[in-house]
């Protein structure tokens, strides 16, 4: 069975995309942790991020570092914090997430965003980035 994940790459689900190229793809996590909270993904469902070649998982990290750039530019933050952790979808993906402490990137309570505050924020970073 396909990954939610999976079923967002193949347009059977919605999302709030940021960036996409022919391999990888970012959007908006739907229960941000913090505001600009963006999933980076391999278009090619791999459960184990260490699981992928070498050359996927550079290009992920390429891909990924594009992406915040252009969130950094978007979300006033100290940095852009990354985290994988893997367990709760199987499907390979780095989180990128504002931060200004290194509290931010505890996985908690969810940012409450309306998808129109989603779509909007996706806009805004979708316009910056560069790949």
């Amino acid at each position: 069975m396909a990954s939610i994940f999976s079923r967002i790459v193949a347009g059977e689900l919605p999302c709030h995309k940021v960036a996409e190229t022919a391999d990888y793809l970012a959007f908006l996590d739907i229960r941000p942790q913090v505001k600009g909270h963006t999933l980076c993904i391999p278009k090619r469902e791999e459960d184990y991020i260490f699981d992928l070649s070498d050359n996927e998982l550079a290009g992920l990290m390429v891909f990924a570092k594009r992406v915040a750039a252009a969130l950094r530019e978007v979300v006033p933050c100290k940095r852009i914090g990354i985290a994988v952790v893997g367990l709760e979808v199987p499907h390979a993906h780095v989180h990128l997430m504002p931060i200004n402490a290194v509290s931010d990137l505890a996985f908690r309570q969810p940012l409450e965003m309306s998808s129109e505050e989603l779509a909007a924020l996706a806009s805004q970073i979708a316009a910056r980035i560069s790949l």
